[in-house]
């Protein structure tokens, strides 16, 4: 802007030189010069010439103004590559200097959500998105500018003073790219198809390259947003018509995350740990932290995780179950936690992770295990109209492109006897007896049962057998092959298991003993309970899973931000 600001000035050569230094820092400090302004093609200027006072006041303003600390609101003369020198034109358009955070003040940039707002029409404004798409038409240029869930229009009319050069610069930036956009809100007369909002459009007077992305994508976003294996979905509306298959999303994960329907998951999925937190610490627990490395396996069994631990090894933790137990030993009533959890299954299964994110209840309660099973019921009911009430828009985004029927629950939640879901796979023709643990193809069936017969997708099985549970598990007081335990499920997958504890020192090492577990590795474990501990319950949930089967997902890949299974350990 210094030529305007100069051009029908006058002044002498030595406040001319004071001028075109102040441009020099600016220039230096906010761009990339890749032209270089000769002093041969200074024009030359009368050594004296004589000023008013009103003029040497605005030439002192100028000056001062192009050697200020703050970022100008308008961003700063942007020369590109070319012949263009300092014309005009070629200040609305070109790629900024590396970020380094040299200004505290700049633009004040408007979201992408907000701009359909009635009081930014006619405006002029700021944003800041990645490029999604972008096409020349004749004199026009039509660019979507994406941010989350949000997409505009924006276009580009060659005129006076916007060439075609800027245009054809604009074309050319990489899908993905993030760009700097400077326009007016306009209502469009149409509604923009794959555009939201779709009632506005920003025409555009600048556009800056802040990070260019590679000009050749791992993959297309477009590919991104379809399912890999629904050959029923309307894809007319998509650029592209290629399926991007799971461990191509894996590999890009940095990329498929920025889709529409990955931002969605991931919202609704803060939303669980969101409503099991709020509802829990109301209802008086205490949030813990607790060990990942321990001594010993903490569920029993083989399926653990041994590294090294200076002279000796020590184990990533299955669940926190003994820690939560210890809290309570320790008169903390009620407490709760949130962490990873580590399983050595080698299970390639739709919903099974080596690492998971652990939602873990622990609660001593007065007269019977029951009490927490129904606060935990009650937990759950509460967080599944949380997601219903505040995340329905993100579960419309999920549902447009992975297909799935609303999830259904009762109040008060259906709890019904293990014996008595054998009974119902008996009559419908499986052959169990009641001590038979459930396979994953019967724990489904069981689940189409019973919504066919109750109307639920959310229930509880309880009084599970004995021996198919862990030891610390409290026995049933009177039916010595079943156990004071439980689990929840949902869409009949299991997301939940629990059951009393075994509070007494000896039944404890006793069961320990029939389960393989070293006494001396859980010692300091069983010792919690040698000096009292209250009657306590409690149970693990899976995160990911939860997530998962509330949206009606099909692999628990979509759900786990970085997930990893015993094929995946990157990115």
């Amino acid at each position: 802007h210094a030529g305007d600001f100069f051009c029908d000035q006058s002044f002498t050569r030595s406040q001319f030189g004071s001028l075109l230094r102040a441009v020099q820092v600016a220039c230096f400090q906010s761009v990339i010069c890749t032209t270089i302004v000769r002093m041969s093609e200074v024009p030359t200027v009368p050594s004296e010439v004589k000023l008013s006072k009103k003029e040497l006041r605005k030439l002192n303003r100028g000056m001062d103004k192009l050697s200020t600390d703050d970022h100008p609101q308008e961003l700063p003369v942007v020369i590109v590559d070319g012949d263009g020198g300092l014309e005009s034109a070629t200040t609305a358009y070109g790629m900024l200097p590396l970020h380094q955070s040299q200004y505290k003040k700049g633009p004040d940039f408007v979201d992408l959500k907000d701009v359909a707002q009635e009081g930014y029409v006619d405006q002029y404004i700021w944003i800041r998105g990645r490029l999604h798409r972008s096409r020349m038409k004749g004199k026009l240029c039509f660019f979507v500018v994406r941010f989350q869930d949000y997409r505009i229009q924006n276009v580009l009319s060659a005129s006076e003073h916007t060439p075609k050069e800027m245009l054809a610069f604009v074309a050319g930036i990489p899908k993905e790219s993030i760009i700097d956009v400077y326009g007016c809100v306009k209502k469009s007369p149409v509604l923009i198809e794959g555009c939201n909002p779709d009632t506005i459009e920003i025409h555009c007077e600048r556009v800056y390259v802040v990070s260019a992305a590679l000009p050749t994508l791992p993959l297309q976003i477009e590919d991104a947003m379809r399912p890999e294996d629904d050959e029923t979905l309307d894809t007319s509306h998509f650029e592209v018509q290629s399926r991007v298959h799971q461990d191509t999303r894996l590999d890009n994960r940095y990329i498929e995350l920025r889709t529409p329907v990955n931002q969605a998951i991931y919202r609704v999925e803060a939303g669980c740990v969101r409503f099991f937190m709020d509802y829990l610490t109301k209802a008086g627990f205490v949030n813990i932290q607790t060990p990942k490395m321990i001594s010993a396996a903490s569920e029993g069994g083989a399926n653990v995780f041994k590294v090294s631990y200076f002279s000796g090894s020590a184990y990533l933790a299955q669940s926190p179950q003994l820690y939560k137990q210890m809290a309570i030993a320790a008169d903390f009533g009620r407490v709760f936690t949130v962490g990873a959890v580590f399983r050595a299954e080698d299970s390639n299964t739709h919903r099974h992770l080596t690492e998971f994110v652990g939602m873990d209840i622990e609660m001593a309660f007065k007269n019977h295990y029951h009490e927490v099973v129904d606060l935990i019921a009650d937990m759950f009911v509460n967080m599944f109209k949380g997601l219903q009430r505040e995340f329905a828009s993100e579960i419309d985004t999920i549902r447009k492109q992975y297909k799935s029927e609303p999830f259904q629950f009762l109040e008060p939640t259906l709890r019904l006897e293990y014996r008595e879901g054998i009974q119902m796979l008996r009559e419908a023709g499986w052959d169990l007896g009641d001590l038979d643990d459930l396979t994953t193809p019967a724990e489904k069936f069981l689940g189409r049962l019973i919504k066919q017969k109750y109307g639920t997708d959310f229930y509880i099985l309880d009084k599970f057998p004995l021996d198919i549970r862990a030891f610390y598990t409290m026995p049933h007081p009177t039916e010595k092959e079943f156990s004071n335990s439980y689990d929840f499920y949902m869409r009949g997958e299991e997301i939940m298991s629990g059951a009393q504890r075994i509070h007494d020192p000896a039944l404890l090492t006793e069961r320990a003993l029939h389960h393989g577990v070293e006494i001396e590795k859980i010692k300091s474990y069983i010792d919690a309970f040698r000096y009292g501990c209250p009657p306590h319950a409690g149970g693990g949930i899976g995160l990911e899973r939860v997530t998962m089967l509330f949206l009606g997902l099909d692999n628990i890949r979509k759900t786990s931000m970085f997930p990893r299974d015993p094929k995946r350990l990157t990115p």
